[in-house]
């Protein structure tokens, strides 16, 4: 049995990798803010503590850690609701990353599980897959700005780490990006939009399980999560409209992309494949057939992006 602190504990990513933990006999503290996480997404376990409060939030980080003594943690926590709230994405992904980090040294953590933005390359990366030297640009998007700040933070730290930059994921619980959007105004009756772009979409238990494999001292530095394929964002549209059984819907509308917005961002996933075996990932339809059964029982919790976007 390890001790494990999962940050996010109860978002997407971070409350799937909490229910293997638990499923496995580890023993499980969350720390989460409710900004993006549900209360609903974790049940009650012997061996799950749930706290609610801002990794931000020194003191506090410092005498949970202190007290749980940690071998492993595993940092989902992230803000990313609104791009134009440059202070509450430092607050949470630079500060709180920072004394994650931090707090990980001085309490002898064994392990640094950590989740990235692939837009730490930069809106227009002129290689397609981007390779993992190549350079990191995130100027153009606070979230990206933030989370490539405690990368480097973690990198710099001498602690033993995995670090994912990701590939969009999405399934059950997700509460940003297309998906959810899809979703909430077909079932509001309004019309979609989408982009010409193109994204590579894994569903959130393949990583999950790949998640779990670091936490037992697979990999070492930085990977690619990412199936190496990307699809048109109409298809993902396409496949929520099959998932939700709608014969009679509006007719989408396919916009150019928006300044902040870039046509592809494909990750080559090869050293994924060499440190953690081959990885099966889930198709796009039952992918979106399992978020669309999630959003019809528990809703969504709003229209978020990271983007710059209009929505009329």
């Amino acid at each position: 049995m390890k001790k494990i602190l999962v940050t996010g504990g109860l978002g997407q990513i971070g409350s799937h990798i909490t229910e293997l933990l638990l499923a496995r006999g580890d023993k499980v503290l969350v720390i989460d803010n409710l900004e993006t996480g549900r209360i609903e997404h974790l049940t009650d376990h012997e061996n799950l503590e749930v706290v609610i409060d801002s990794i931000a939030n020194r003191e506090k980080l410092s005498n949970l850690m202190e007290d749980f003594s940690p071998e492993i943690v595993v940092h989902t926590a992230a803000s990313y609701k609104d791009p134009n709230n440059w202070y509450g994405d430092a607050l949470t992904n630079c500060v709180g990353g920072a004394n994650l980090v931090d707090l990980s040294k001085k309490y002898n953590v064994e392990r640094f599980i950590y989740f990235q933005t692939a837009l730490c390359y930069g809106l227009k990366p002129t290689q397609q897959p981007i390779q993992l030297d190549y350079p990191r640009d995130p100027s153009e998007s606070s979230y990206a700005i933030s989370k490539t700040t405690c990368e480097f933070y973690l990198e710099l730290s001498g602690l033993d780490y995995v670090t994912f930059r990701l590939a969009n994921v999405i399934g059950p619980r997700n509460v940003a990006g297309p998906l959810p959007i899809f979703f909430q105004r077909l079932k509001d009756g309004k019309k979609c939009f989408v982009t010409e772009s193109r994204r590579d979409f894994v569903f959130v238990k393949d990583l999950a399980n790949v998640a779990l494999k670091a936490c037992d001292g697979a990999g070492k530095g930085a990977y690619h999560f990412s199936s190496g394929k990307d699809v048109a964002i109409k298809d993902l549209y396409d496949e929520v409209v099959k998932a939700m059984g709608l014969n009679h819907y509006p007719e989408v509308e396919i916009k150019k992309l928006g300044p902040d917005d870039v046509f592809s961002i494909l990750l080559d996933p090869k050293r994924t494949f060499e440190d953690f075996g081959n990885i099966k990932f889930t198709d796009l339809s039952t992918t979106v057939s399992e978020a669309i059964d999630y959003f019809k029982q528990h809703g969504t919790l709003g229209e978020y992006t990271h983007l710059k976007i209009d929505k009329k």
